[in-house]
């Protein structure tokens, strides 16, 4: 066990937060680490950018750092979907998927300038849609989705396949979900 006292330096820092974010089944904020390693947090968002460069499989999300091992093919079930829907029907998108056991993994959205711009969101729950949802609030951010006047991607991850046919169904119902004969009806 290392002592409260002790500042933990470069390499042994980064072993460490590798080990606390391996153990943790929710995000950790930057300061959470910054504080339990006695840094700033500039210093672990560089340990992150490092462990990130070494192929650690480690995501920023918008409530913390995350360590997503790689899983295999048939453990999670991934898909990207197309919706189209105004700024106040974020949080209706983003229940529907979660409440079918579905996790939305990112956003993503096509810049004129940029080309593709994706961020990460892992919601998995009403409870996770409303902290990302305050988070933008609070922030008064934009959604990426406001850049496209709506439109934009989702990845979204299942243990199942039906759960995610299921939610494709009820985004169907609800108009916000964008089939391949309708896709030009909102450009």
């Amino acid at each position: 066990m290392k002592e409260e006292s002790k500042k933990l330096l470069g390499e042994e820092r980064r072993e460490w937060l590798i080990s606390l974010l391996k153990e943790s089944s929710s995000p950790i904020t930057g300061s959470t680490l910054a504080k339990k390693t006695k840094v700033s947090r500039q210093v672990i968002v560089g340990d992150i950018t490092l462990l990130k460069a070494r192929n650690e499989p480690i995501i920023a999300t918008s409530q913390g750092y995350m360590y997503m091992p790689i899983h295999r093919a048939n453990e999670v079930i991934e898909k990207t979907i197309a919706c189209f829907h105004q700024r106040d029907q974020a949080e209706a998108e983003l229940n529907i998927i979660v409440d079918h056991g579905v996790t939305v993994k990112d956003v993503k959205v096509e810049h004129p300038v940029y080309g593709d711009l994706t961020a990460s969101i892992m919601v998995s729950n009403r409870q996770e849609v409303q902290s990302f949802l305050s988070r933008i609030k609070k922030t008064n951010a934009s959604l990426l989705a406001d850049l496209t006047s709506g439109i934009h991607l989702h990845t979204l991850a299942a243990p199942n396949v039906e759960a995610i046919l299921k939610a494709e169904e009820a985004l169907k119902a609800a108009g916000i979900l964008i089939e391949e004969n309708e896709e030009n009806q909102h450009t």
